[in-house]
């Protein structure tokens, strides 16, 4: 049965694994040899509970885990049946014995989950890391319910593998208008002014209400049923990875999280069991290529909603920041 044709202001990726089975080619056969050399900056086709048997040891800077939640959910096919908590904690602990080998001693870990599998991620990522907090952010949509209260909002455990690790504060500020200003002698007061207005950079906390899930017109978009915002992996990278480190994603879905981590200069490695998805994985890698930007991110600063119009006059990439090939012909962030 032939697609409705879509508005073209629609930029959904939702393209059928023959039509893309070019960026399929583009991916690694999770049988095959993975040294390191094979899958920095690739998408690995596999199953993650066998791939990562295989893969070299100690190579990740910064894991980030989007598990499938403890949902009754069909991924283009593979389905995910919901189960007690204690099944589901002997899948997480399954996924986490596996991944504990490949991560350096400095390394940091978010995992997501929802409200529910936040209850046993909890109870379980303590036996494997040090747990450092954990960040609900506000993601908007979700379905009422007549029962309950509506699910708006999901958690993200931050941990790390030992007591050493990365941190860039300054990297994960936010820019929020000041509506009534506070001066001190007639000078500013931690806020500053600027030909778009007069805005405050914040520290971040561990609630962020600044993210918006991808909706069909943003390019960052895909069919993709629990995608997260490219923005809210950017918080994640920035704040514990340095430019050139590995990033690595095991349960890759659509490619989010490799292609936050090209835009910002990281290397990426990402495994995910759907061919389909993988092509579209790749196919926005591709479109990294010629469009670093990232929704709500620009002047090397994060935005608080409602502020288009000012970020828009920052011209897009920030001024002091420029993506160049290092020697190996990968694209870093270079910032002057």
């Amino acid at each position: 049965m032939l697609k409705a044709k879509k508005s073209h202001r629609n930029k959904t990726i939702d393209f059928s694994l023959r039509e893309g089975q070019k960026y399929f080619n583009r991916c690694v056969d999770g049988s095959s040899e993975l040294s390191i050399g094979k899958i920095i900056n690739k998408t690995i086709n596999g199953d993650a509970f066998e791939v990562m048997k295989d893969m070299p040891r100690k190579f990740i800077d910064l894991l980030i885990v989007d598990p499938p939640y403890n949902l009754s959910k069909d991924y283009h096919g593979n389905k995910f049946k919901k189960t007690d908590n204690e099944s589901y904690a002997k899948y997480t602990e399954q996924w986490l014995k596996l991944v504990m080998p490949l991560l350096k001693d400095e390394a940091s870990v978010y995992v997501c989950c929802d409200w529910q599998t936040s209850i046993v991620i909890g109870r379980i990522l303590p036996k494997y890391l040090n747990v450092r907090n954990r960040i609900t952010w506000q993601r908007e949509k979700g379905r009422g319910a007549k029962e309950n209260w509506k699910n708006g909002l999901e958690d993200i455990w931050f941990a790390t593998n030992n007591s050493q690790w990365t941190f860039n504060l300054d990297d994960v500020k936010i820019r929020k208008k000041v509506i009534a200003p506070y001066r001190e002698n007639g000078e500013p007061k931690d806020w500053q002014v600027t030909k778009n207005g007069n805005f405050r950079d914040t520290c971040p906390s561990n609630f962020w209400d600044d993210c918006t899930i991808p909706y069909w017109s943003m390019s960052e978009n895909t069919a993709h049923p629990t995608q997260k915002p490219e923005k809210l992996i950017a918080k994640m990278i920035l704040a514990s990875s340095n430019i050139g480190d590995v990033i690595f994603d095991p349960f890759l879905g659509s490619g989010t999280t490799s292609v936050t981590a090209k835009k910002l200069g990281r290397k990426y490695i990402g495994i995910e069991l759907d061919k389909t998805y993988c092509a579209w994985a790749e196919k926005r890698l591709e479109m990294a290529d010629s469009d670093n930007s990232i929704q709500g991110y620009t002047d090397g600063v994060f935005w608080e909603r409602n502020t288009l119009g000012e970020q828009k006059n920052t011209k897009g990439k920030p001024p002091t920041e420029e993506l160049t090939k290092d020697k190996d012909g990968q694209l870093a962030l270079q910032v002057g």
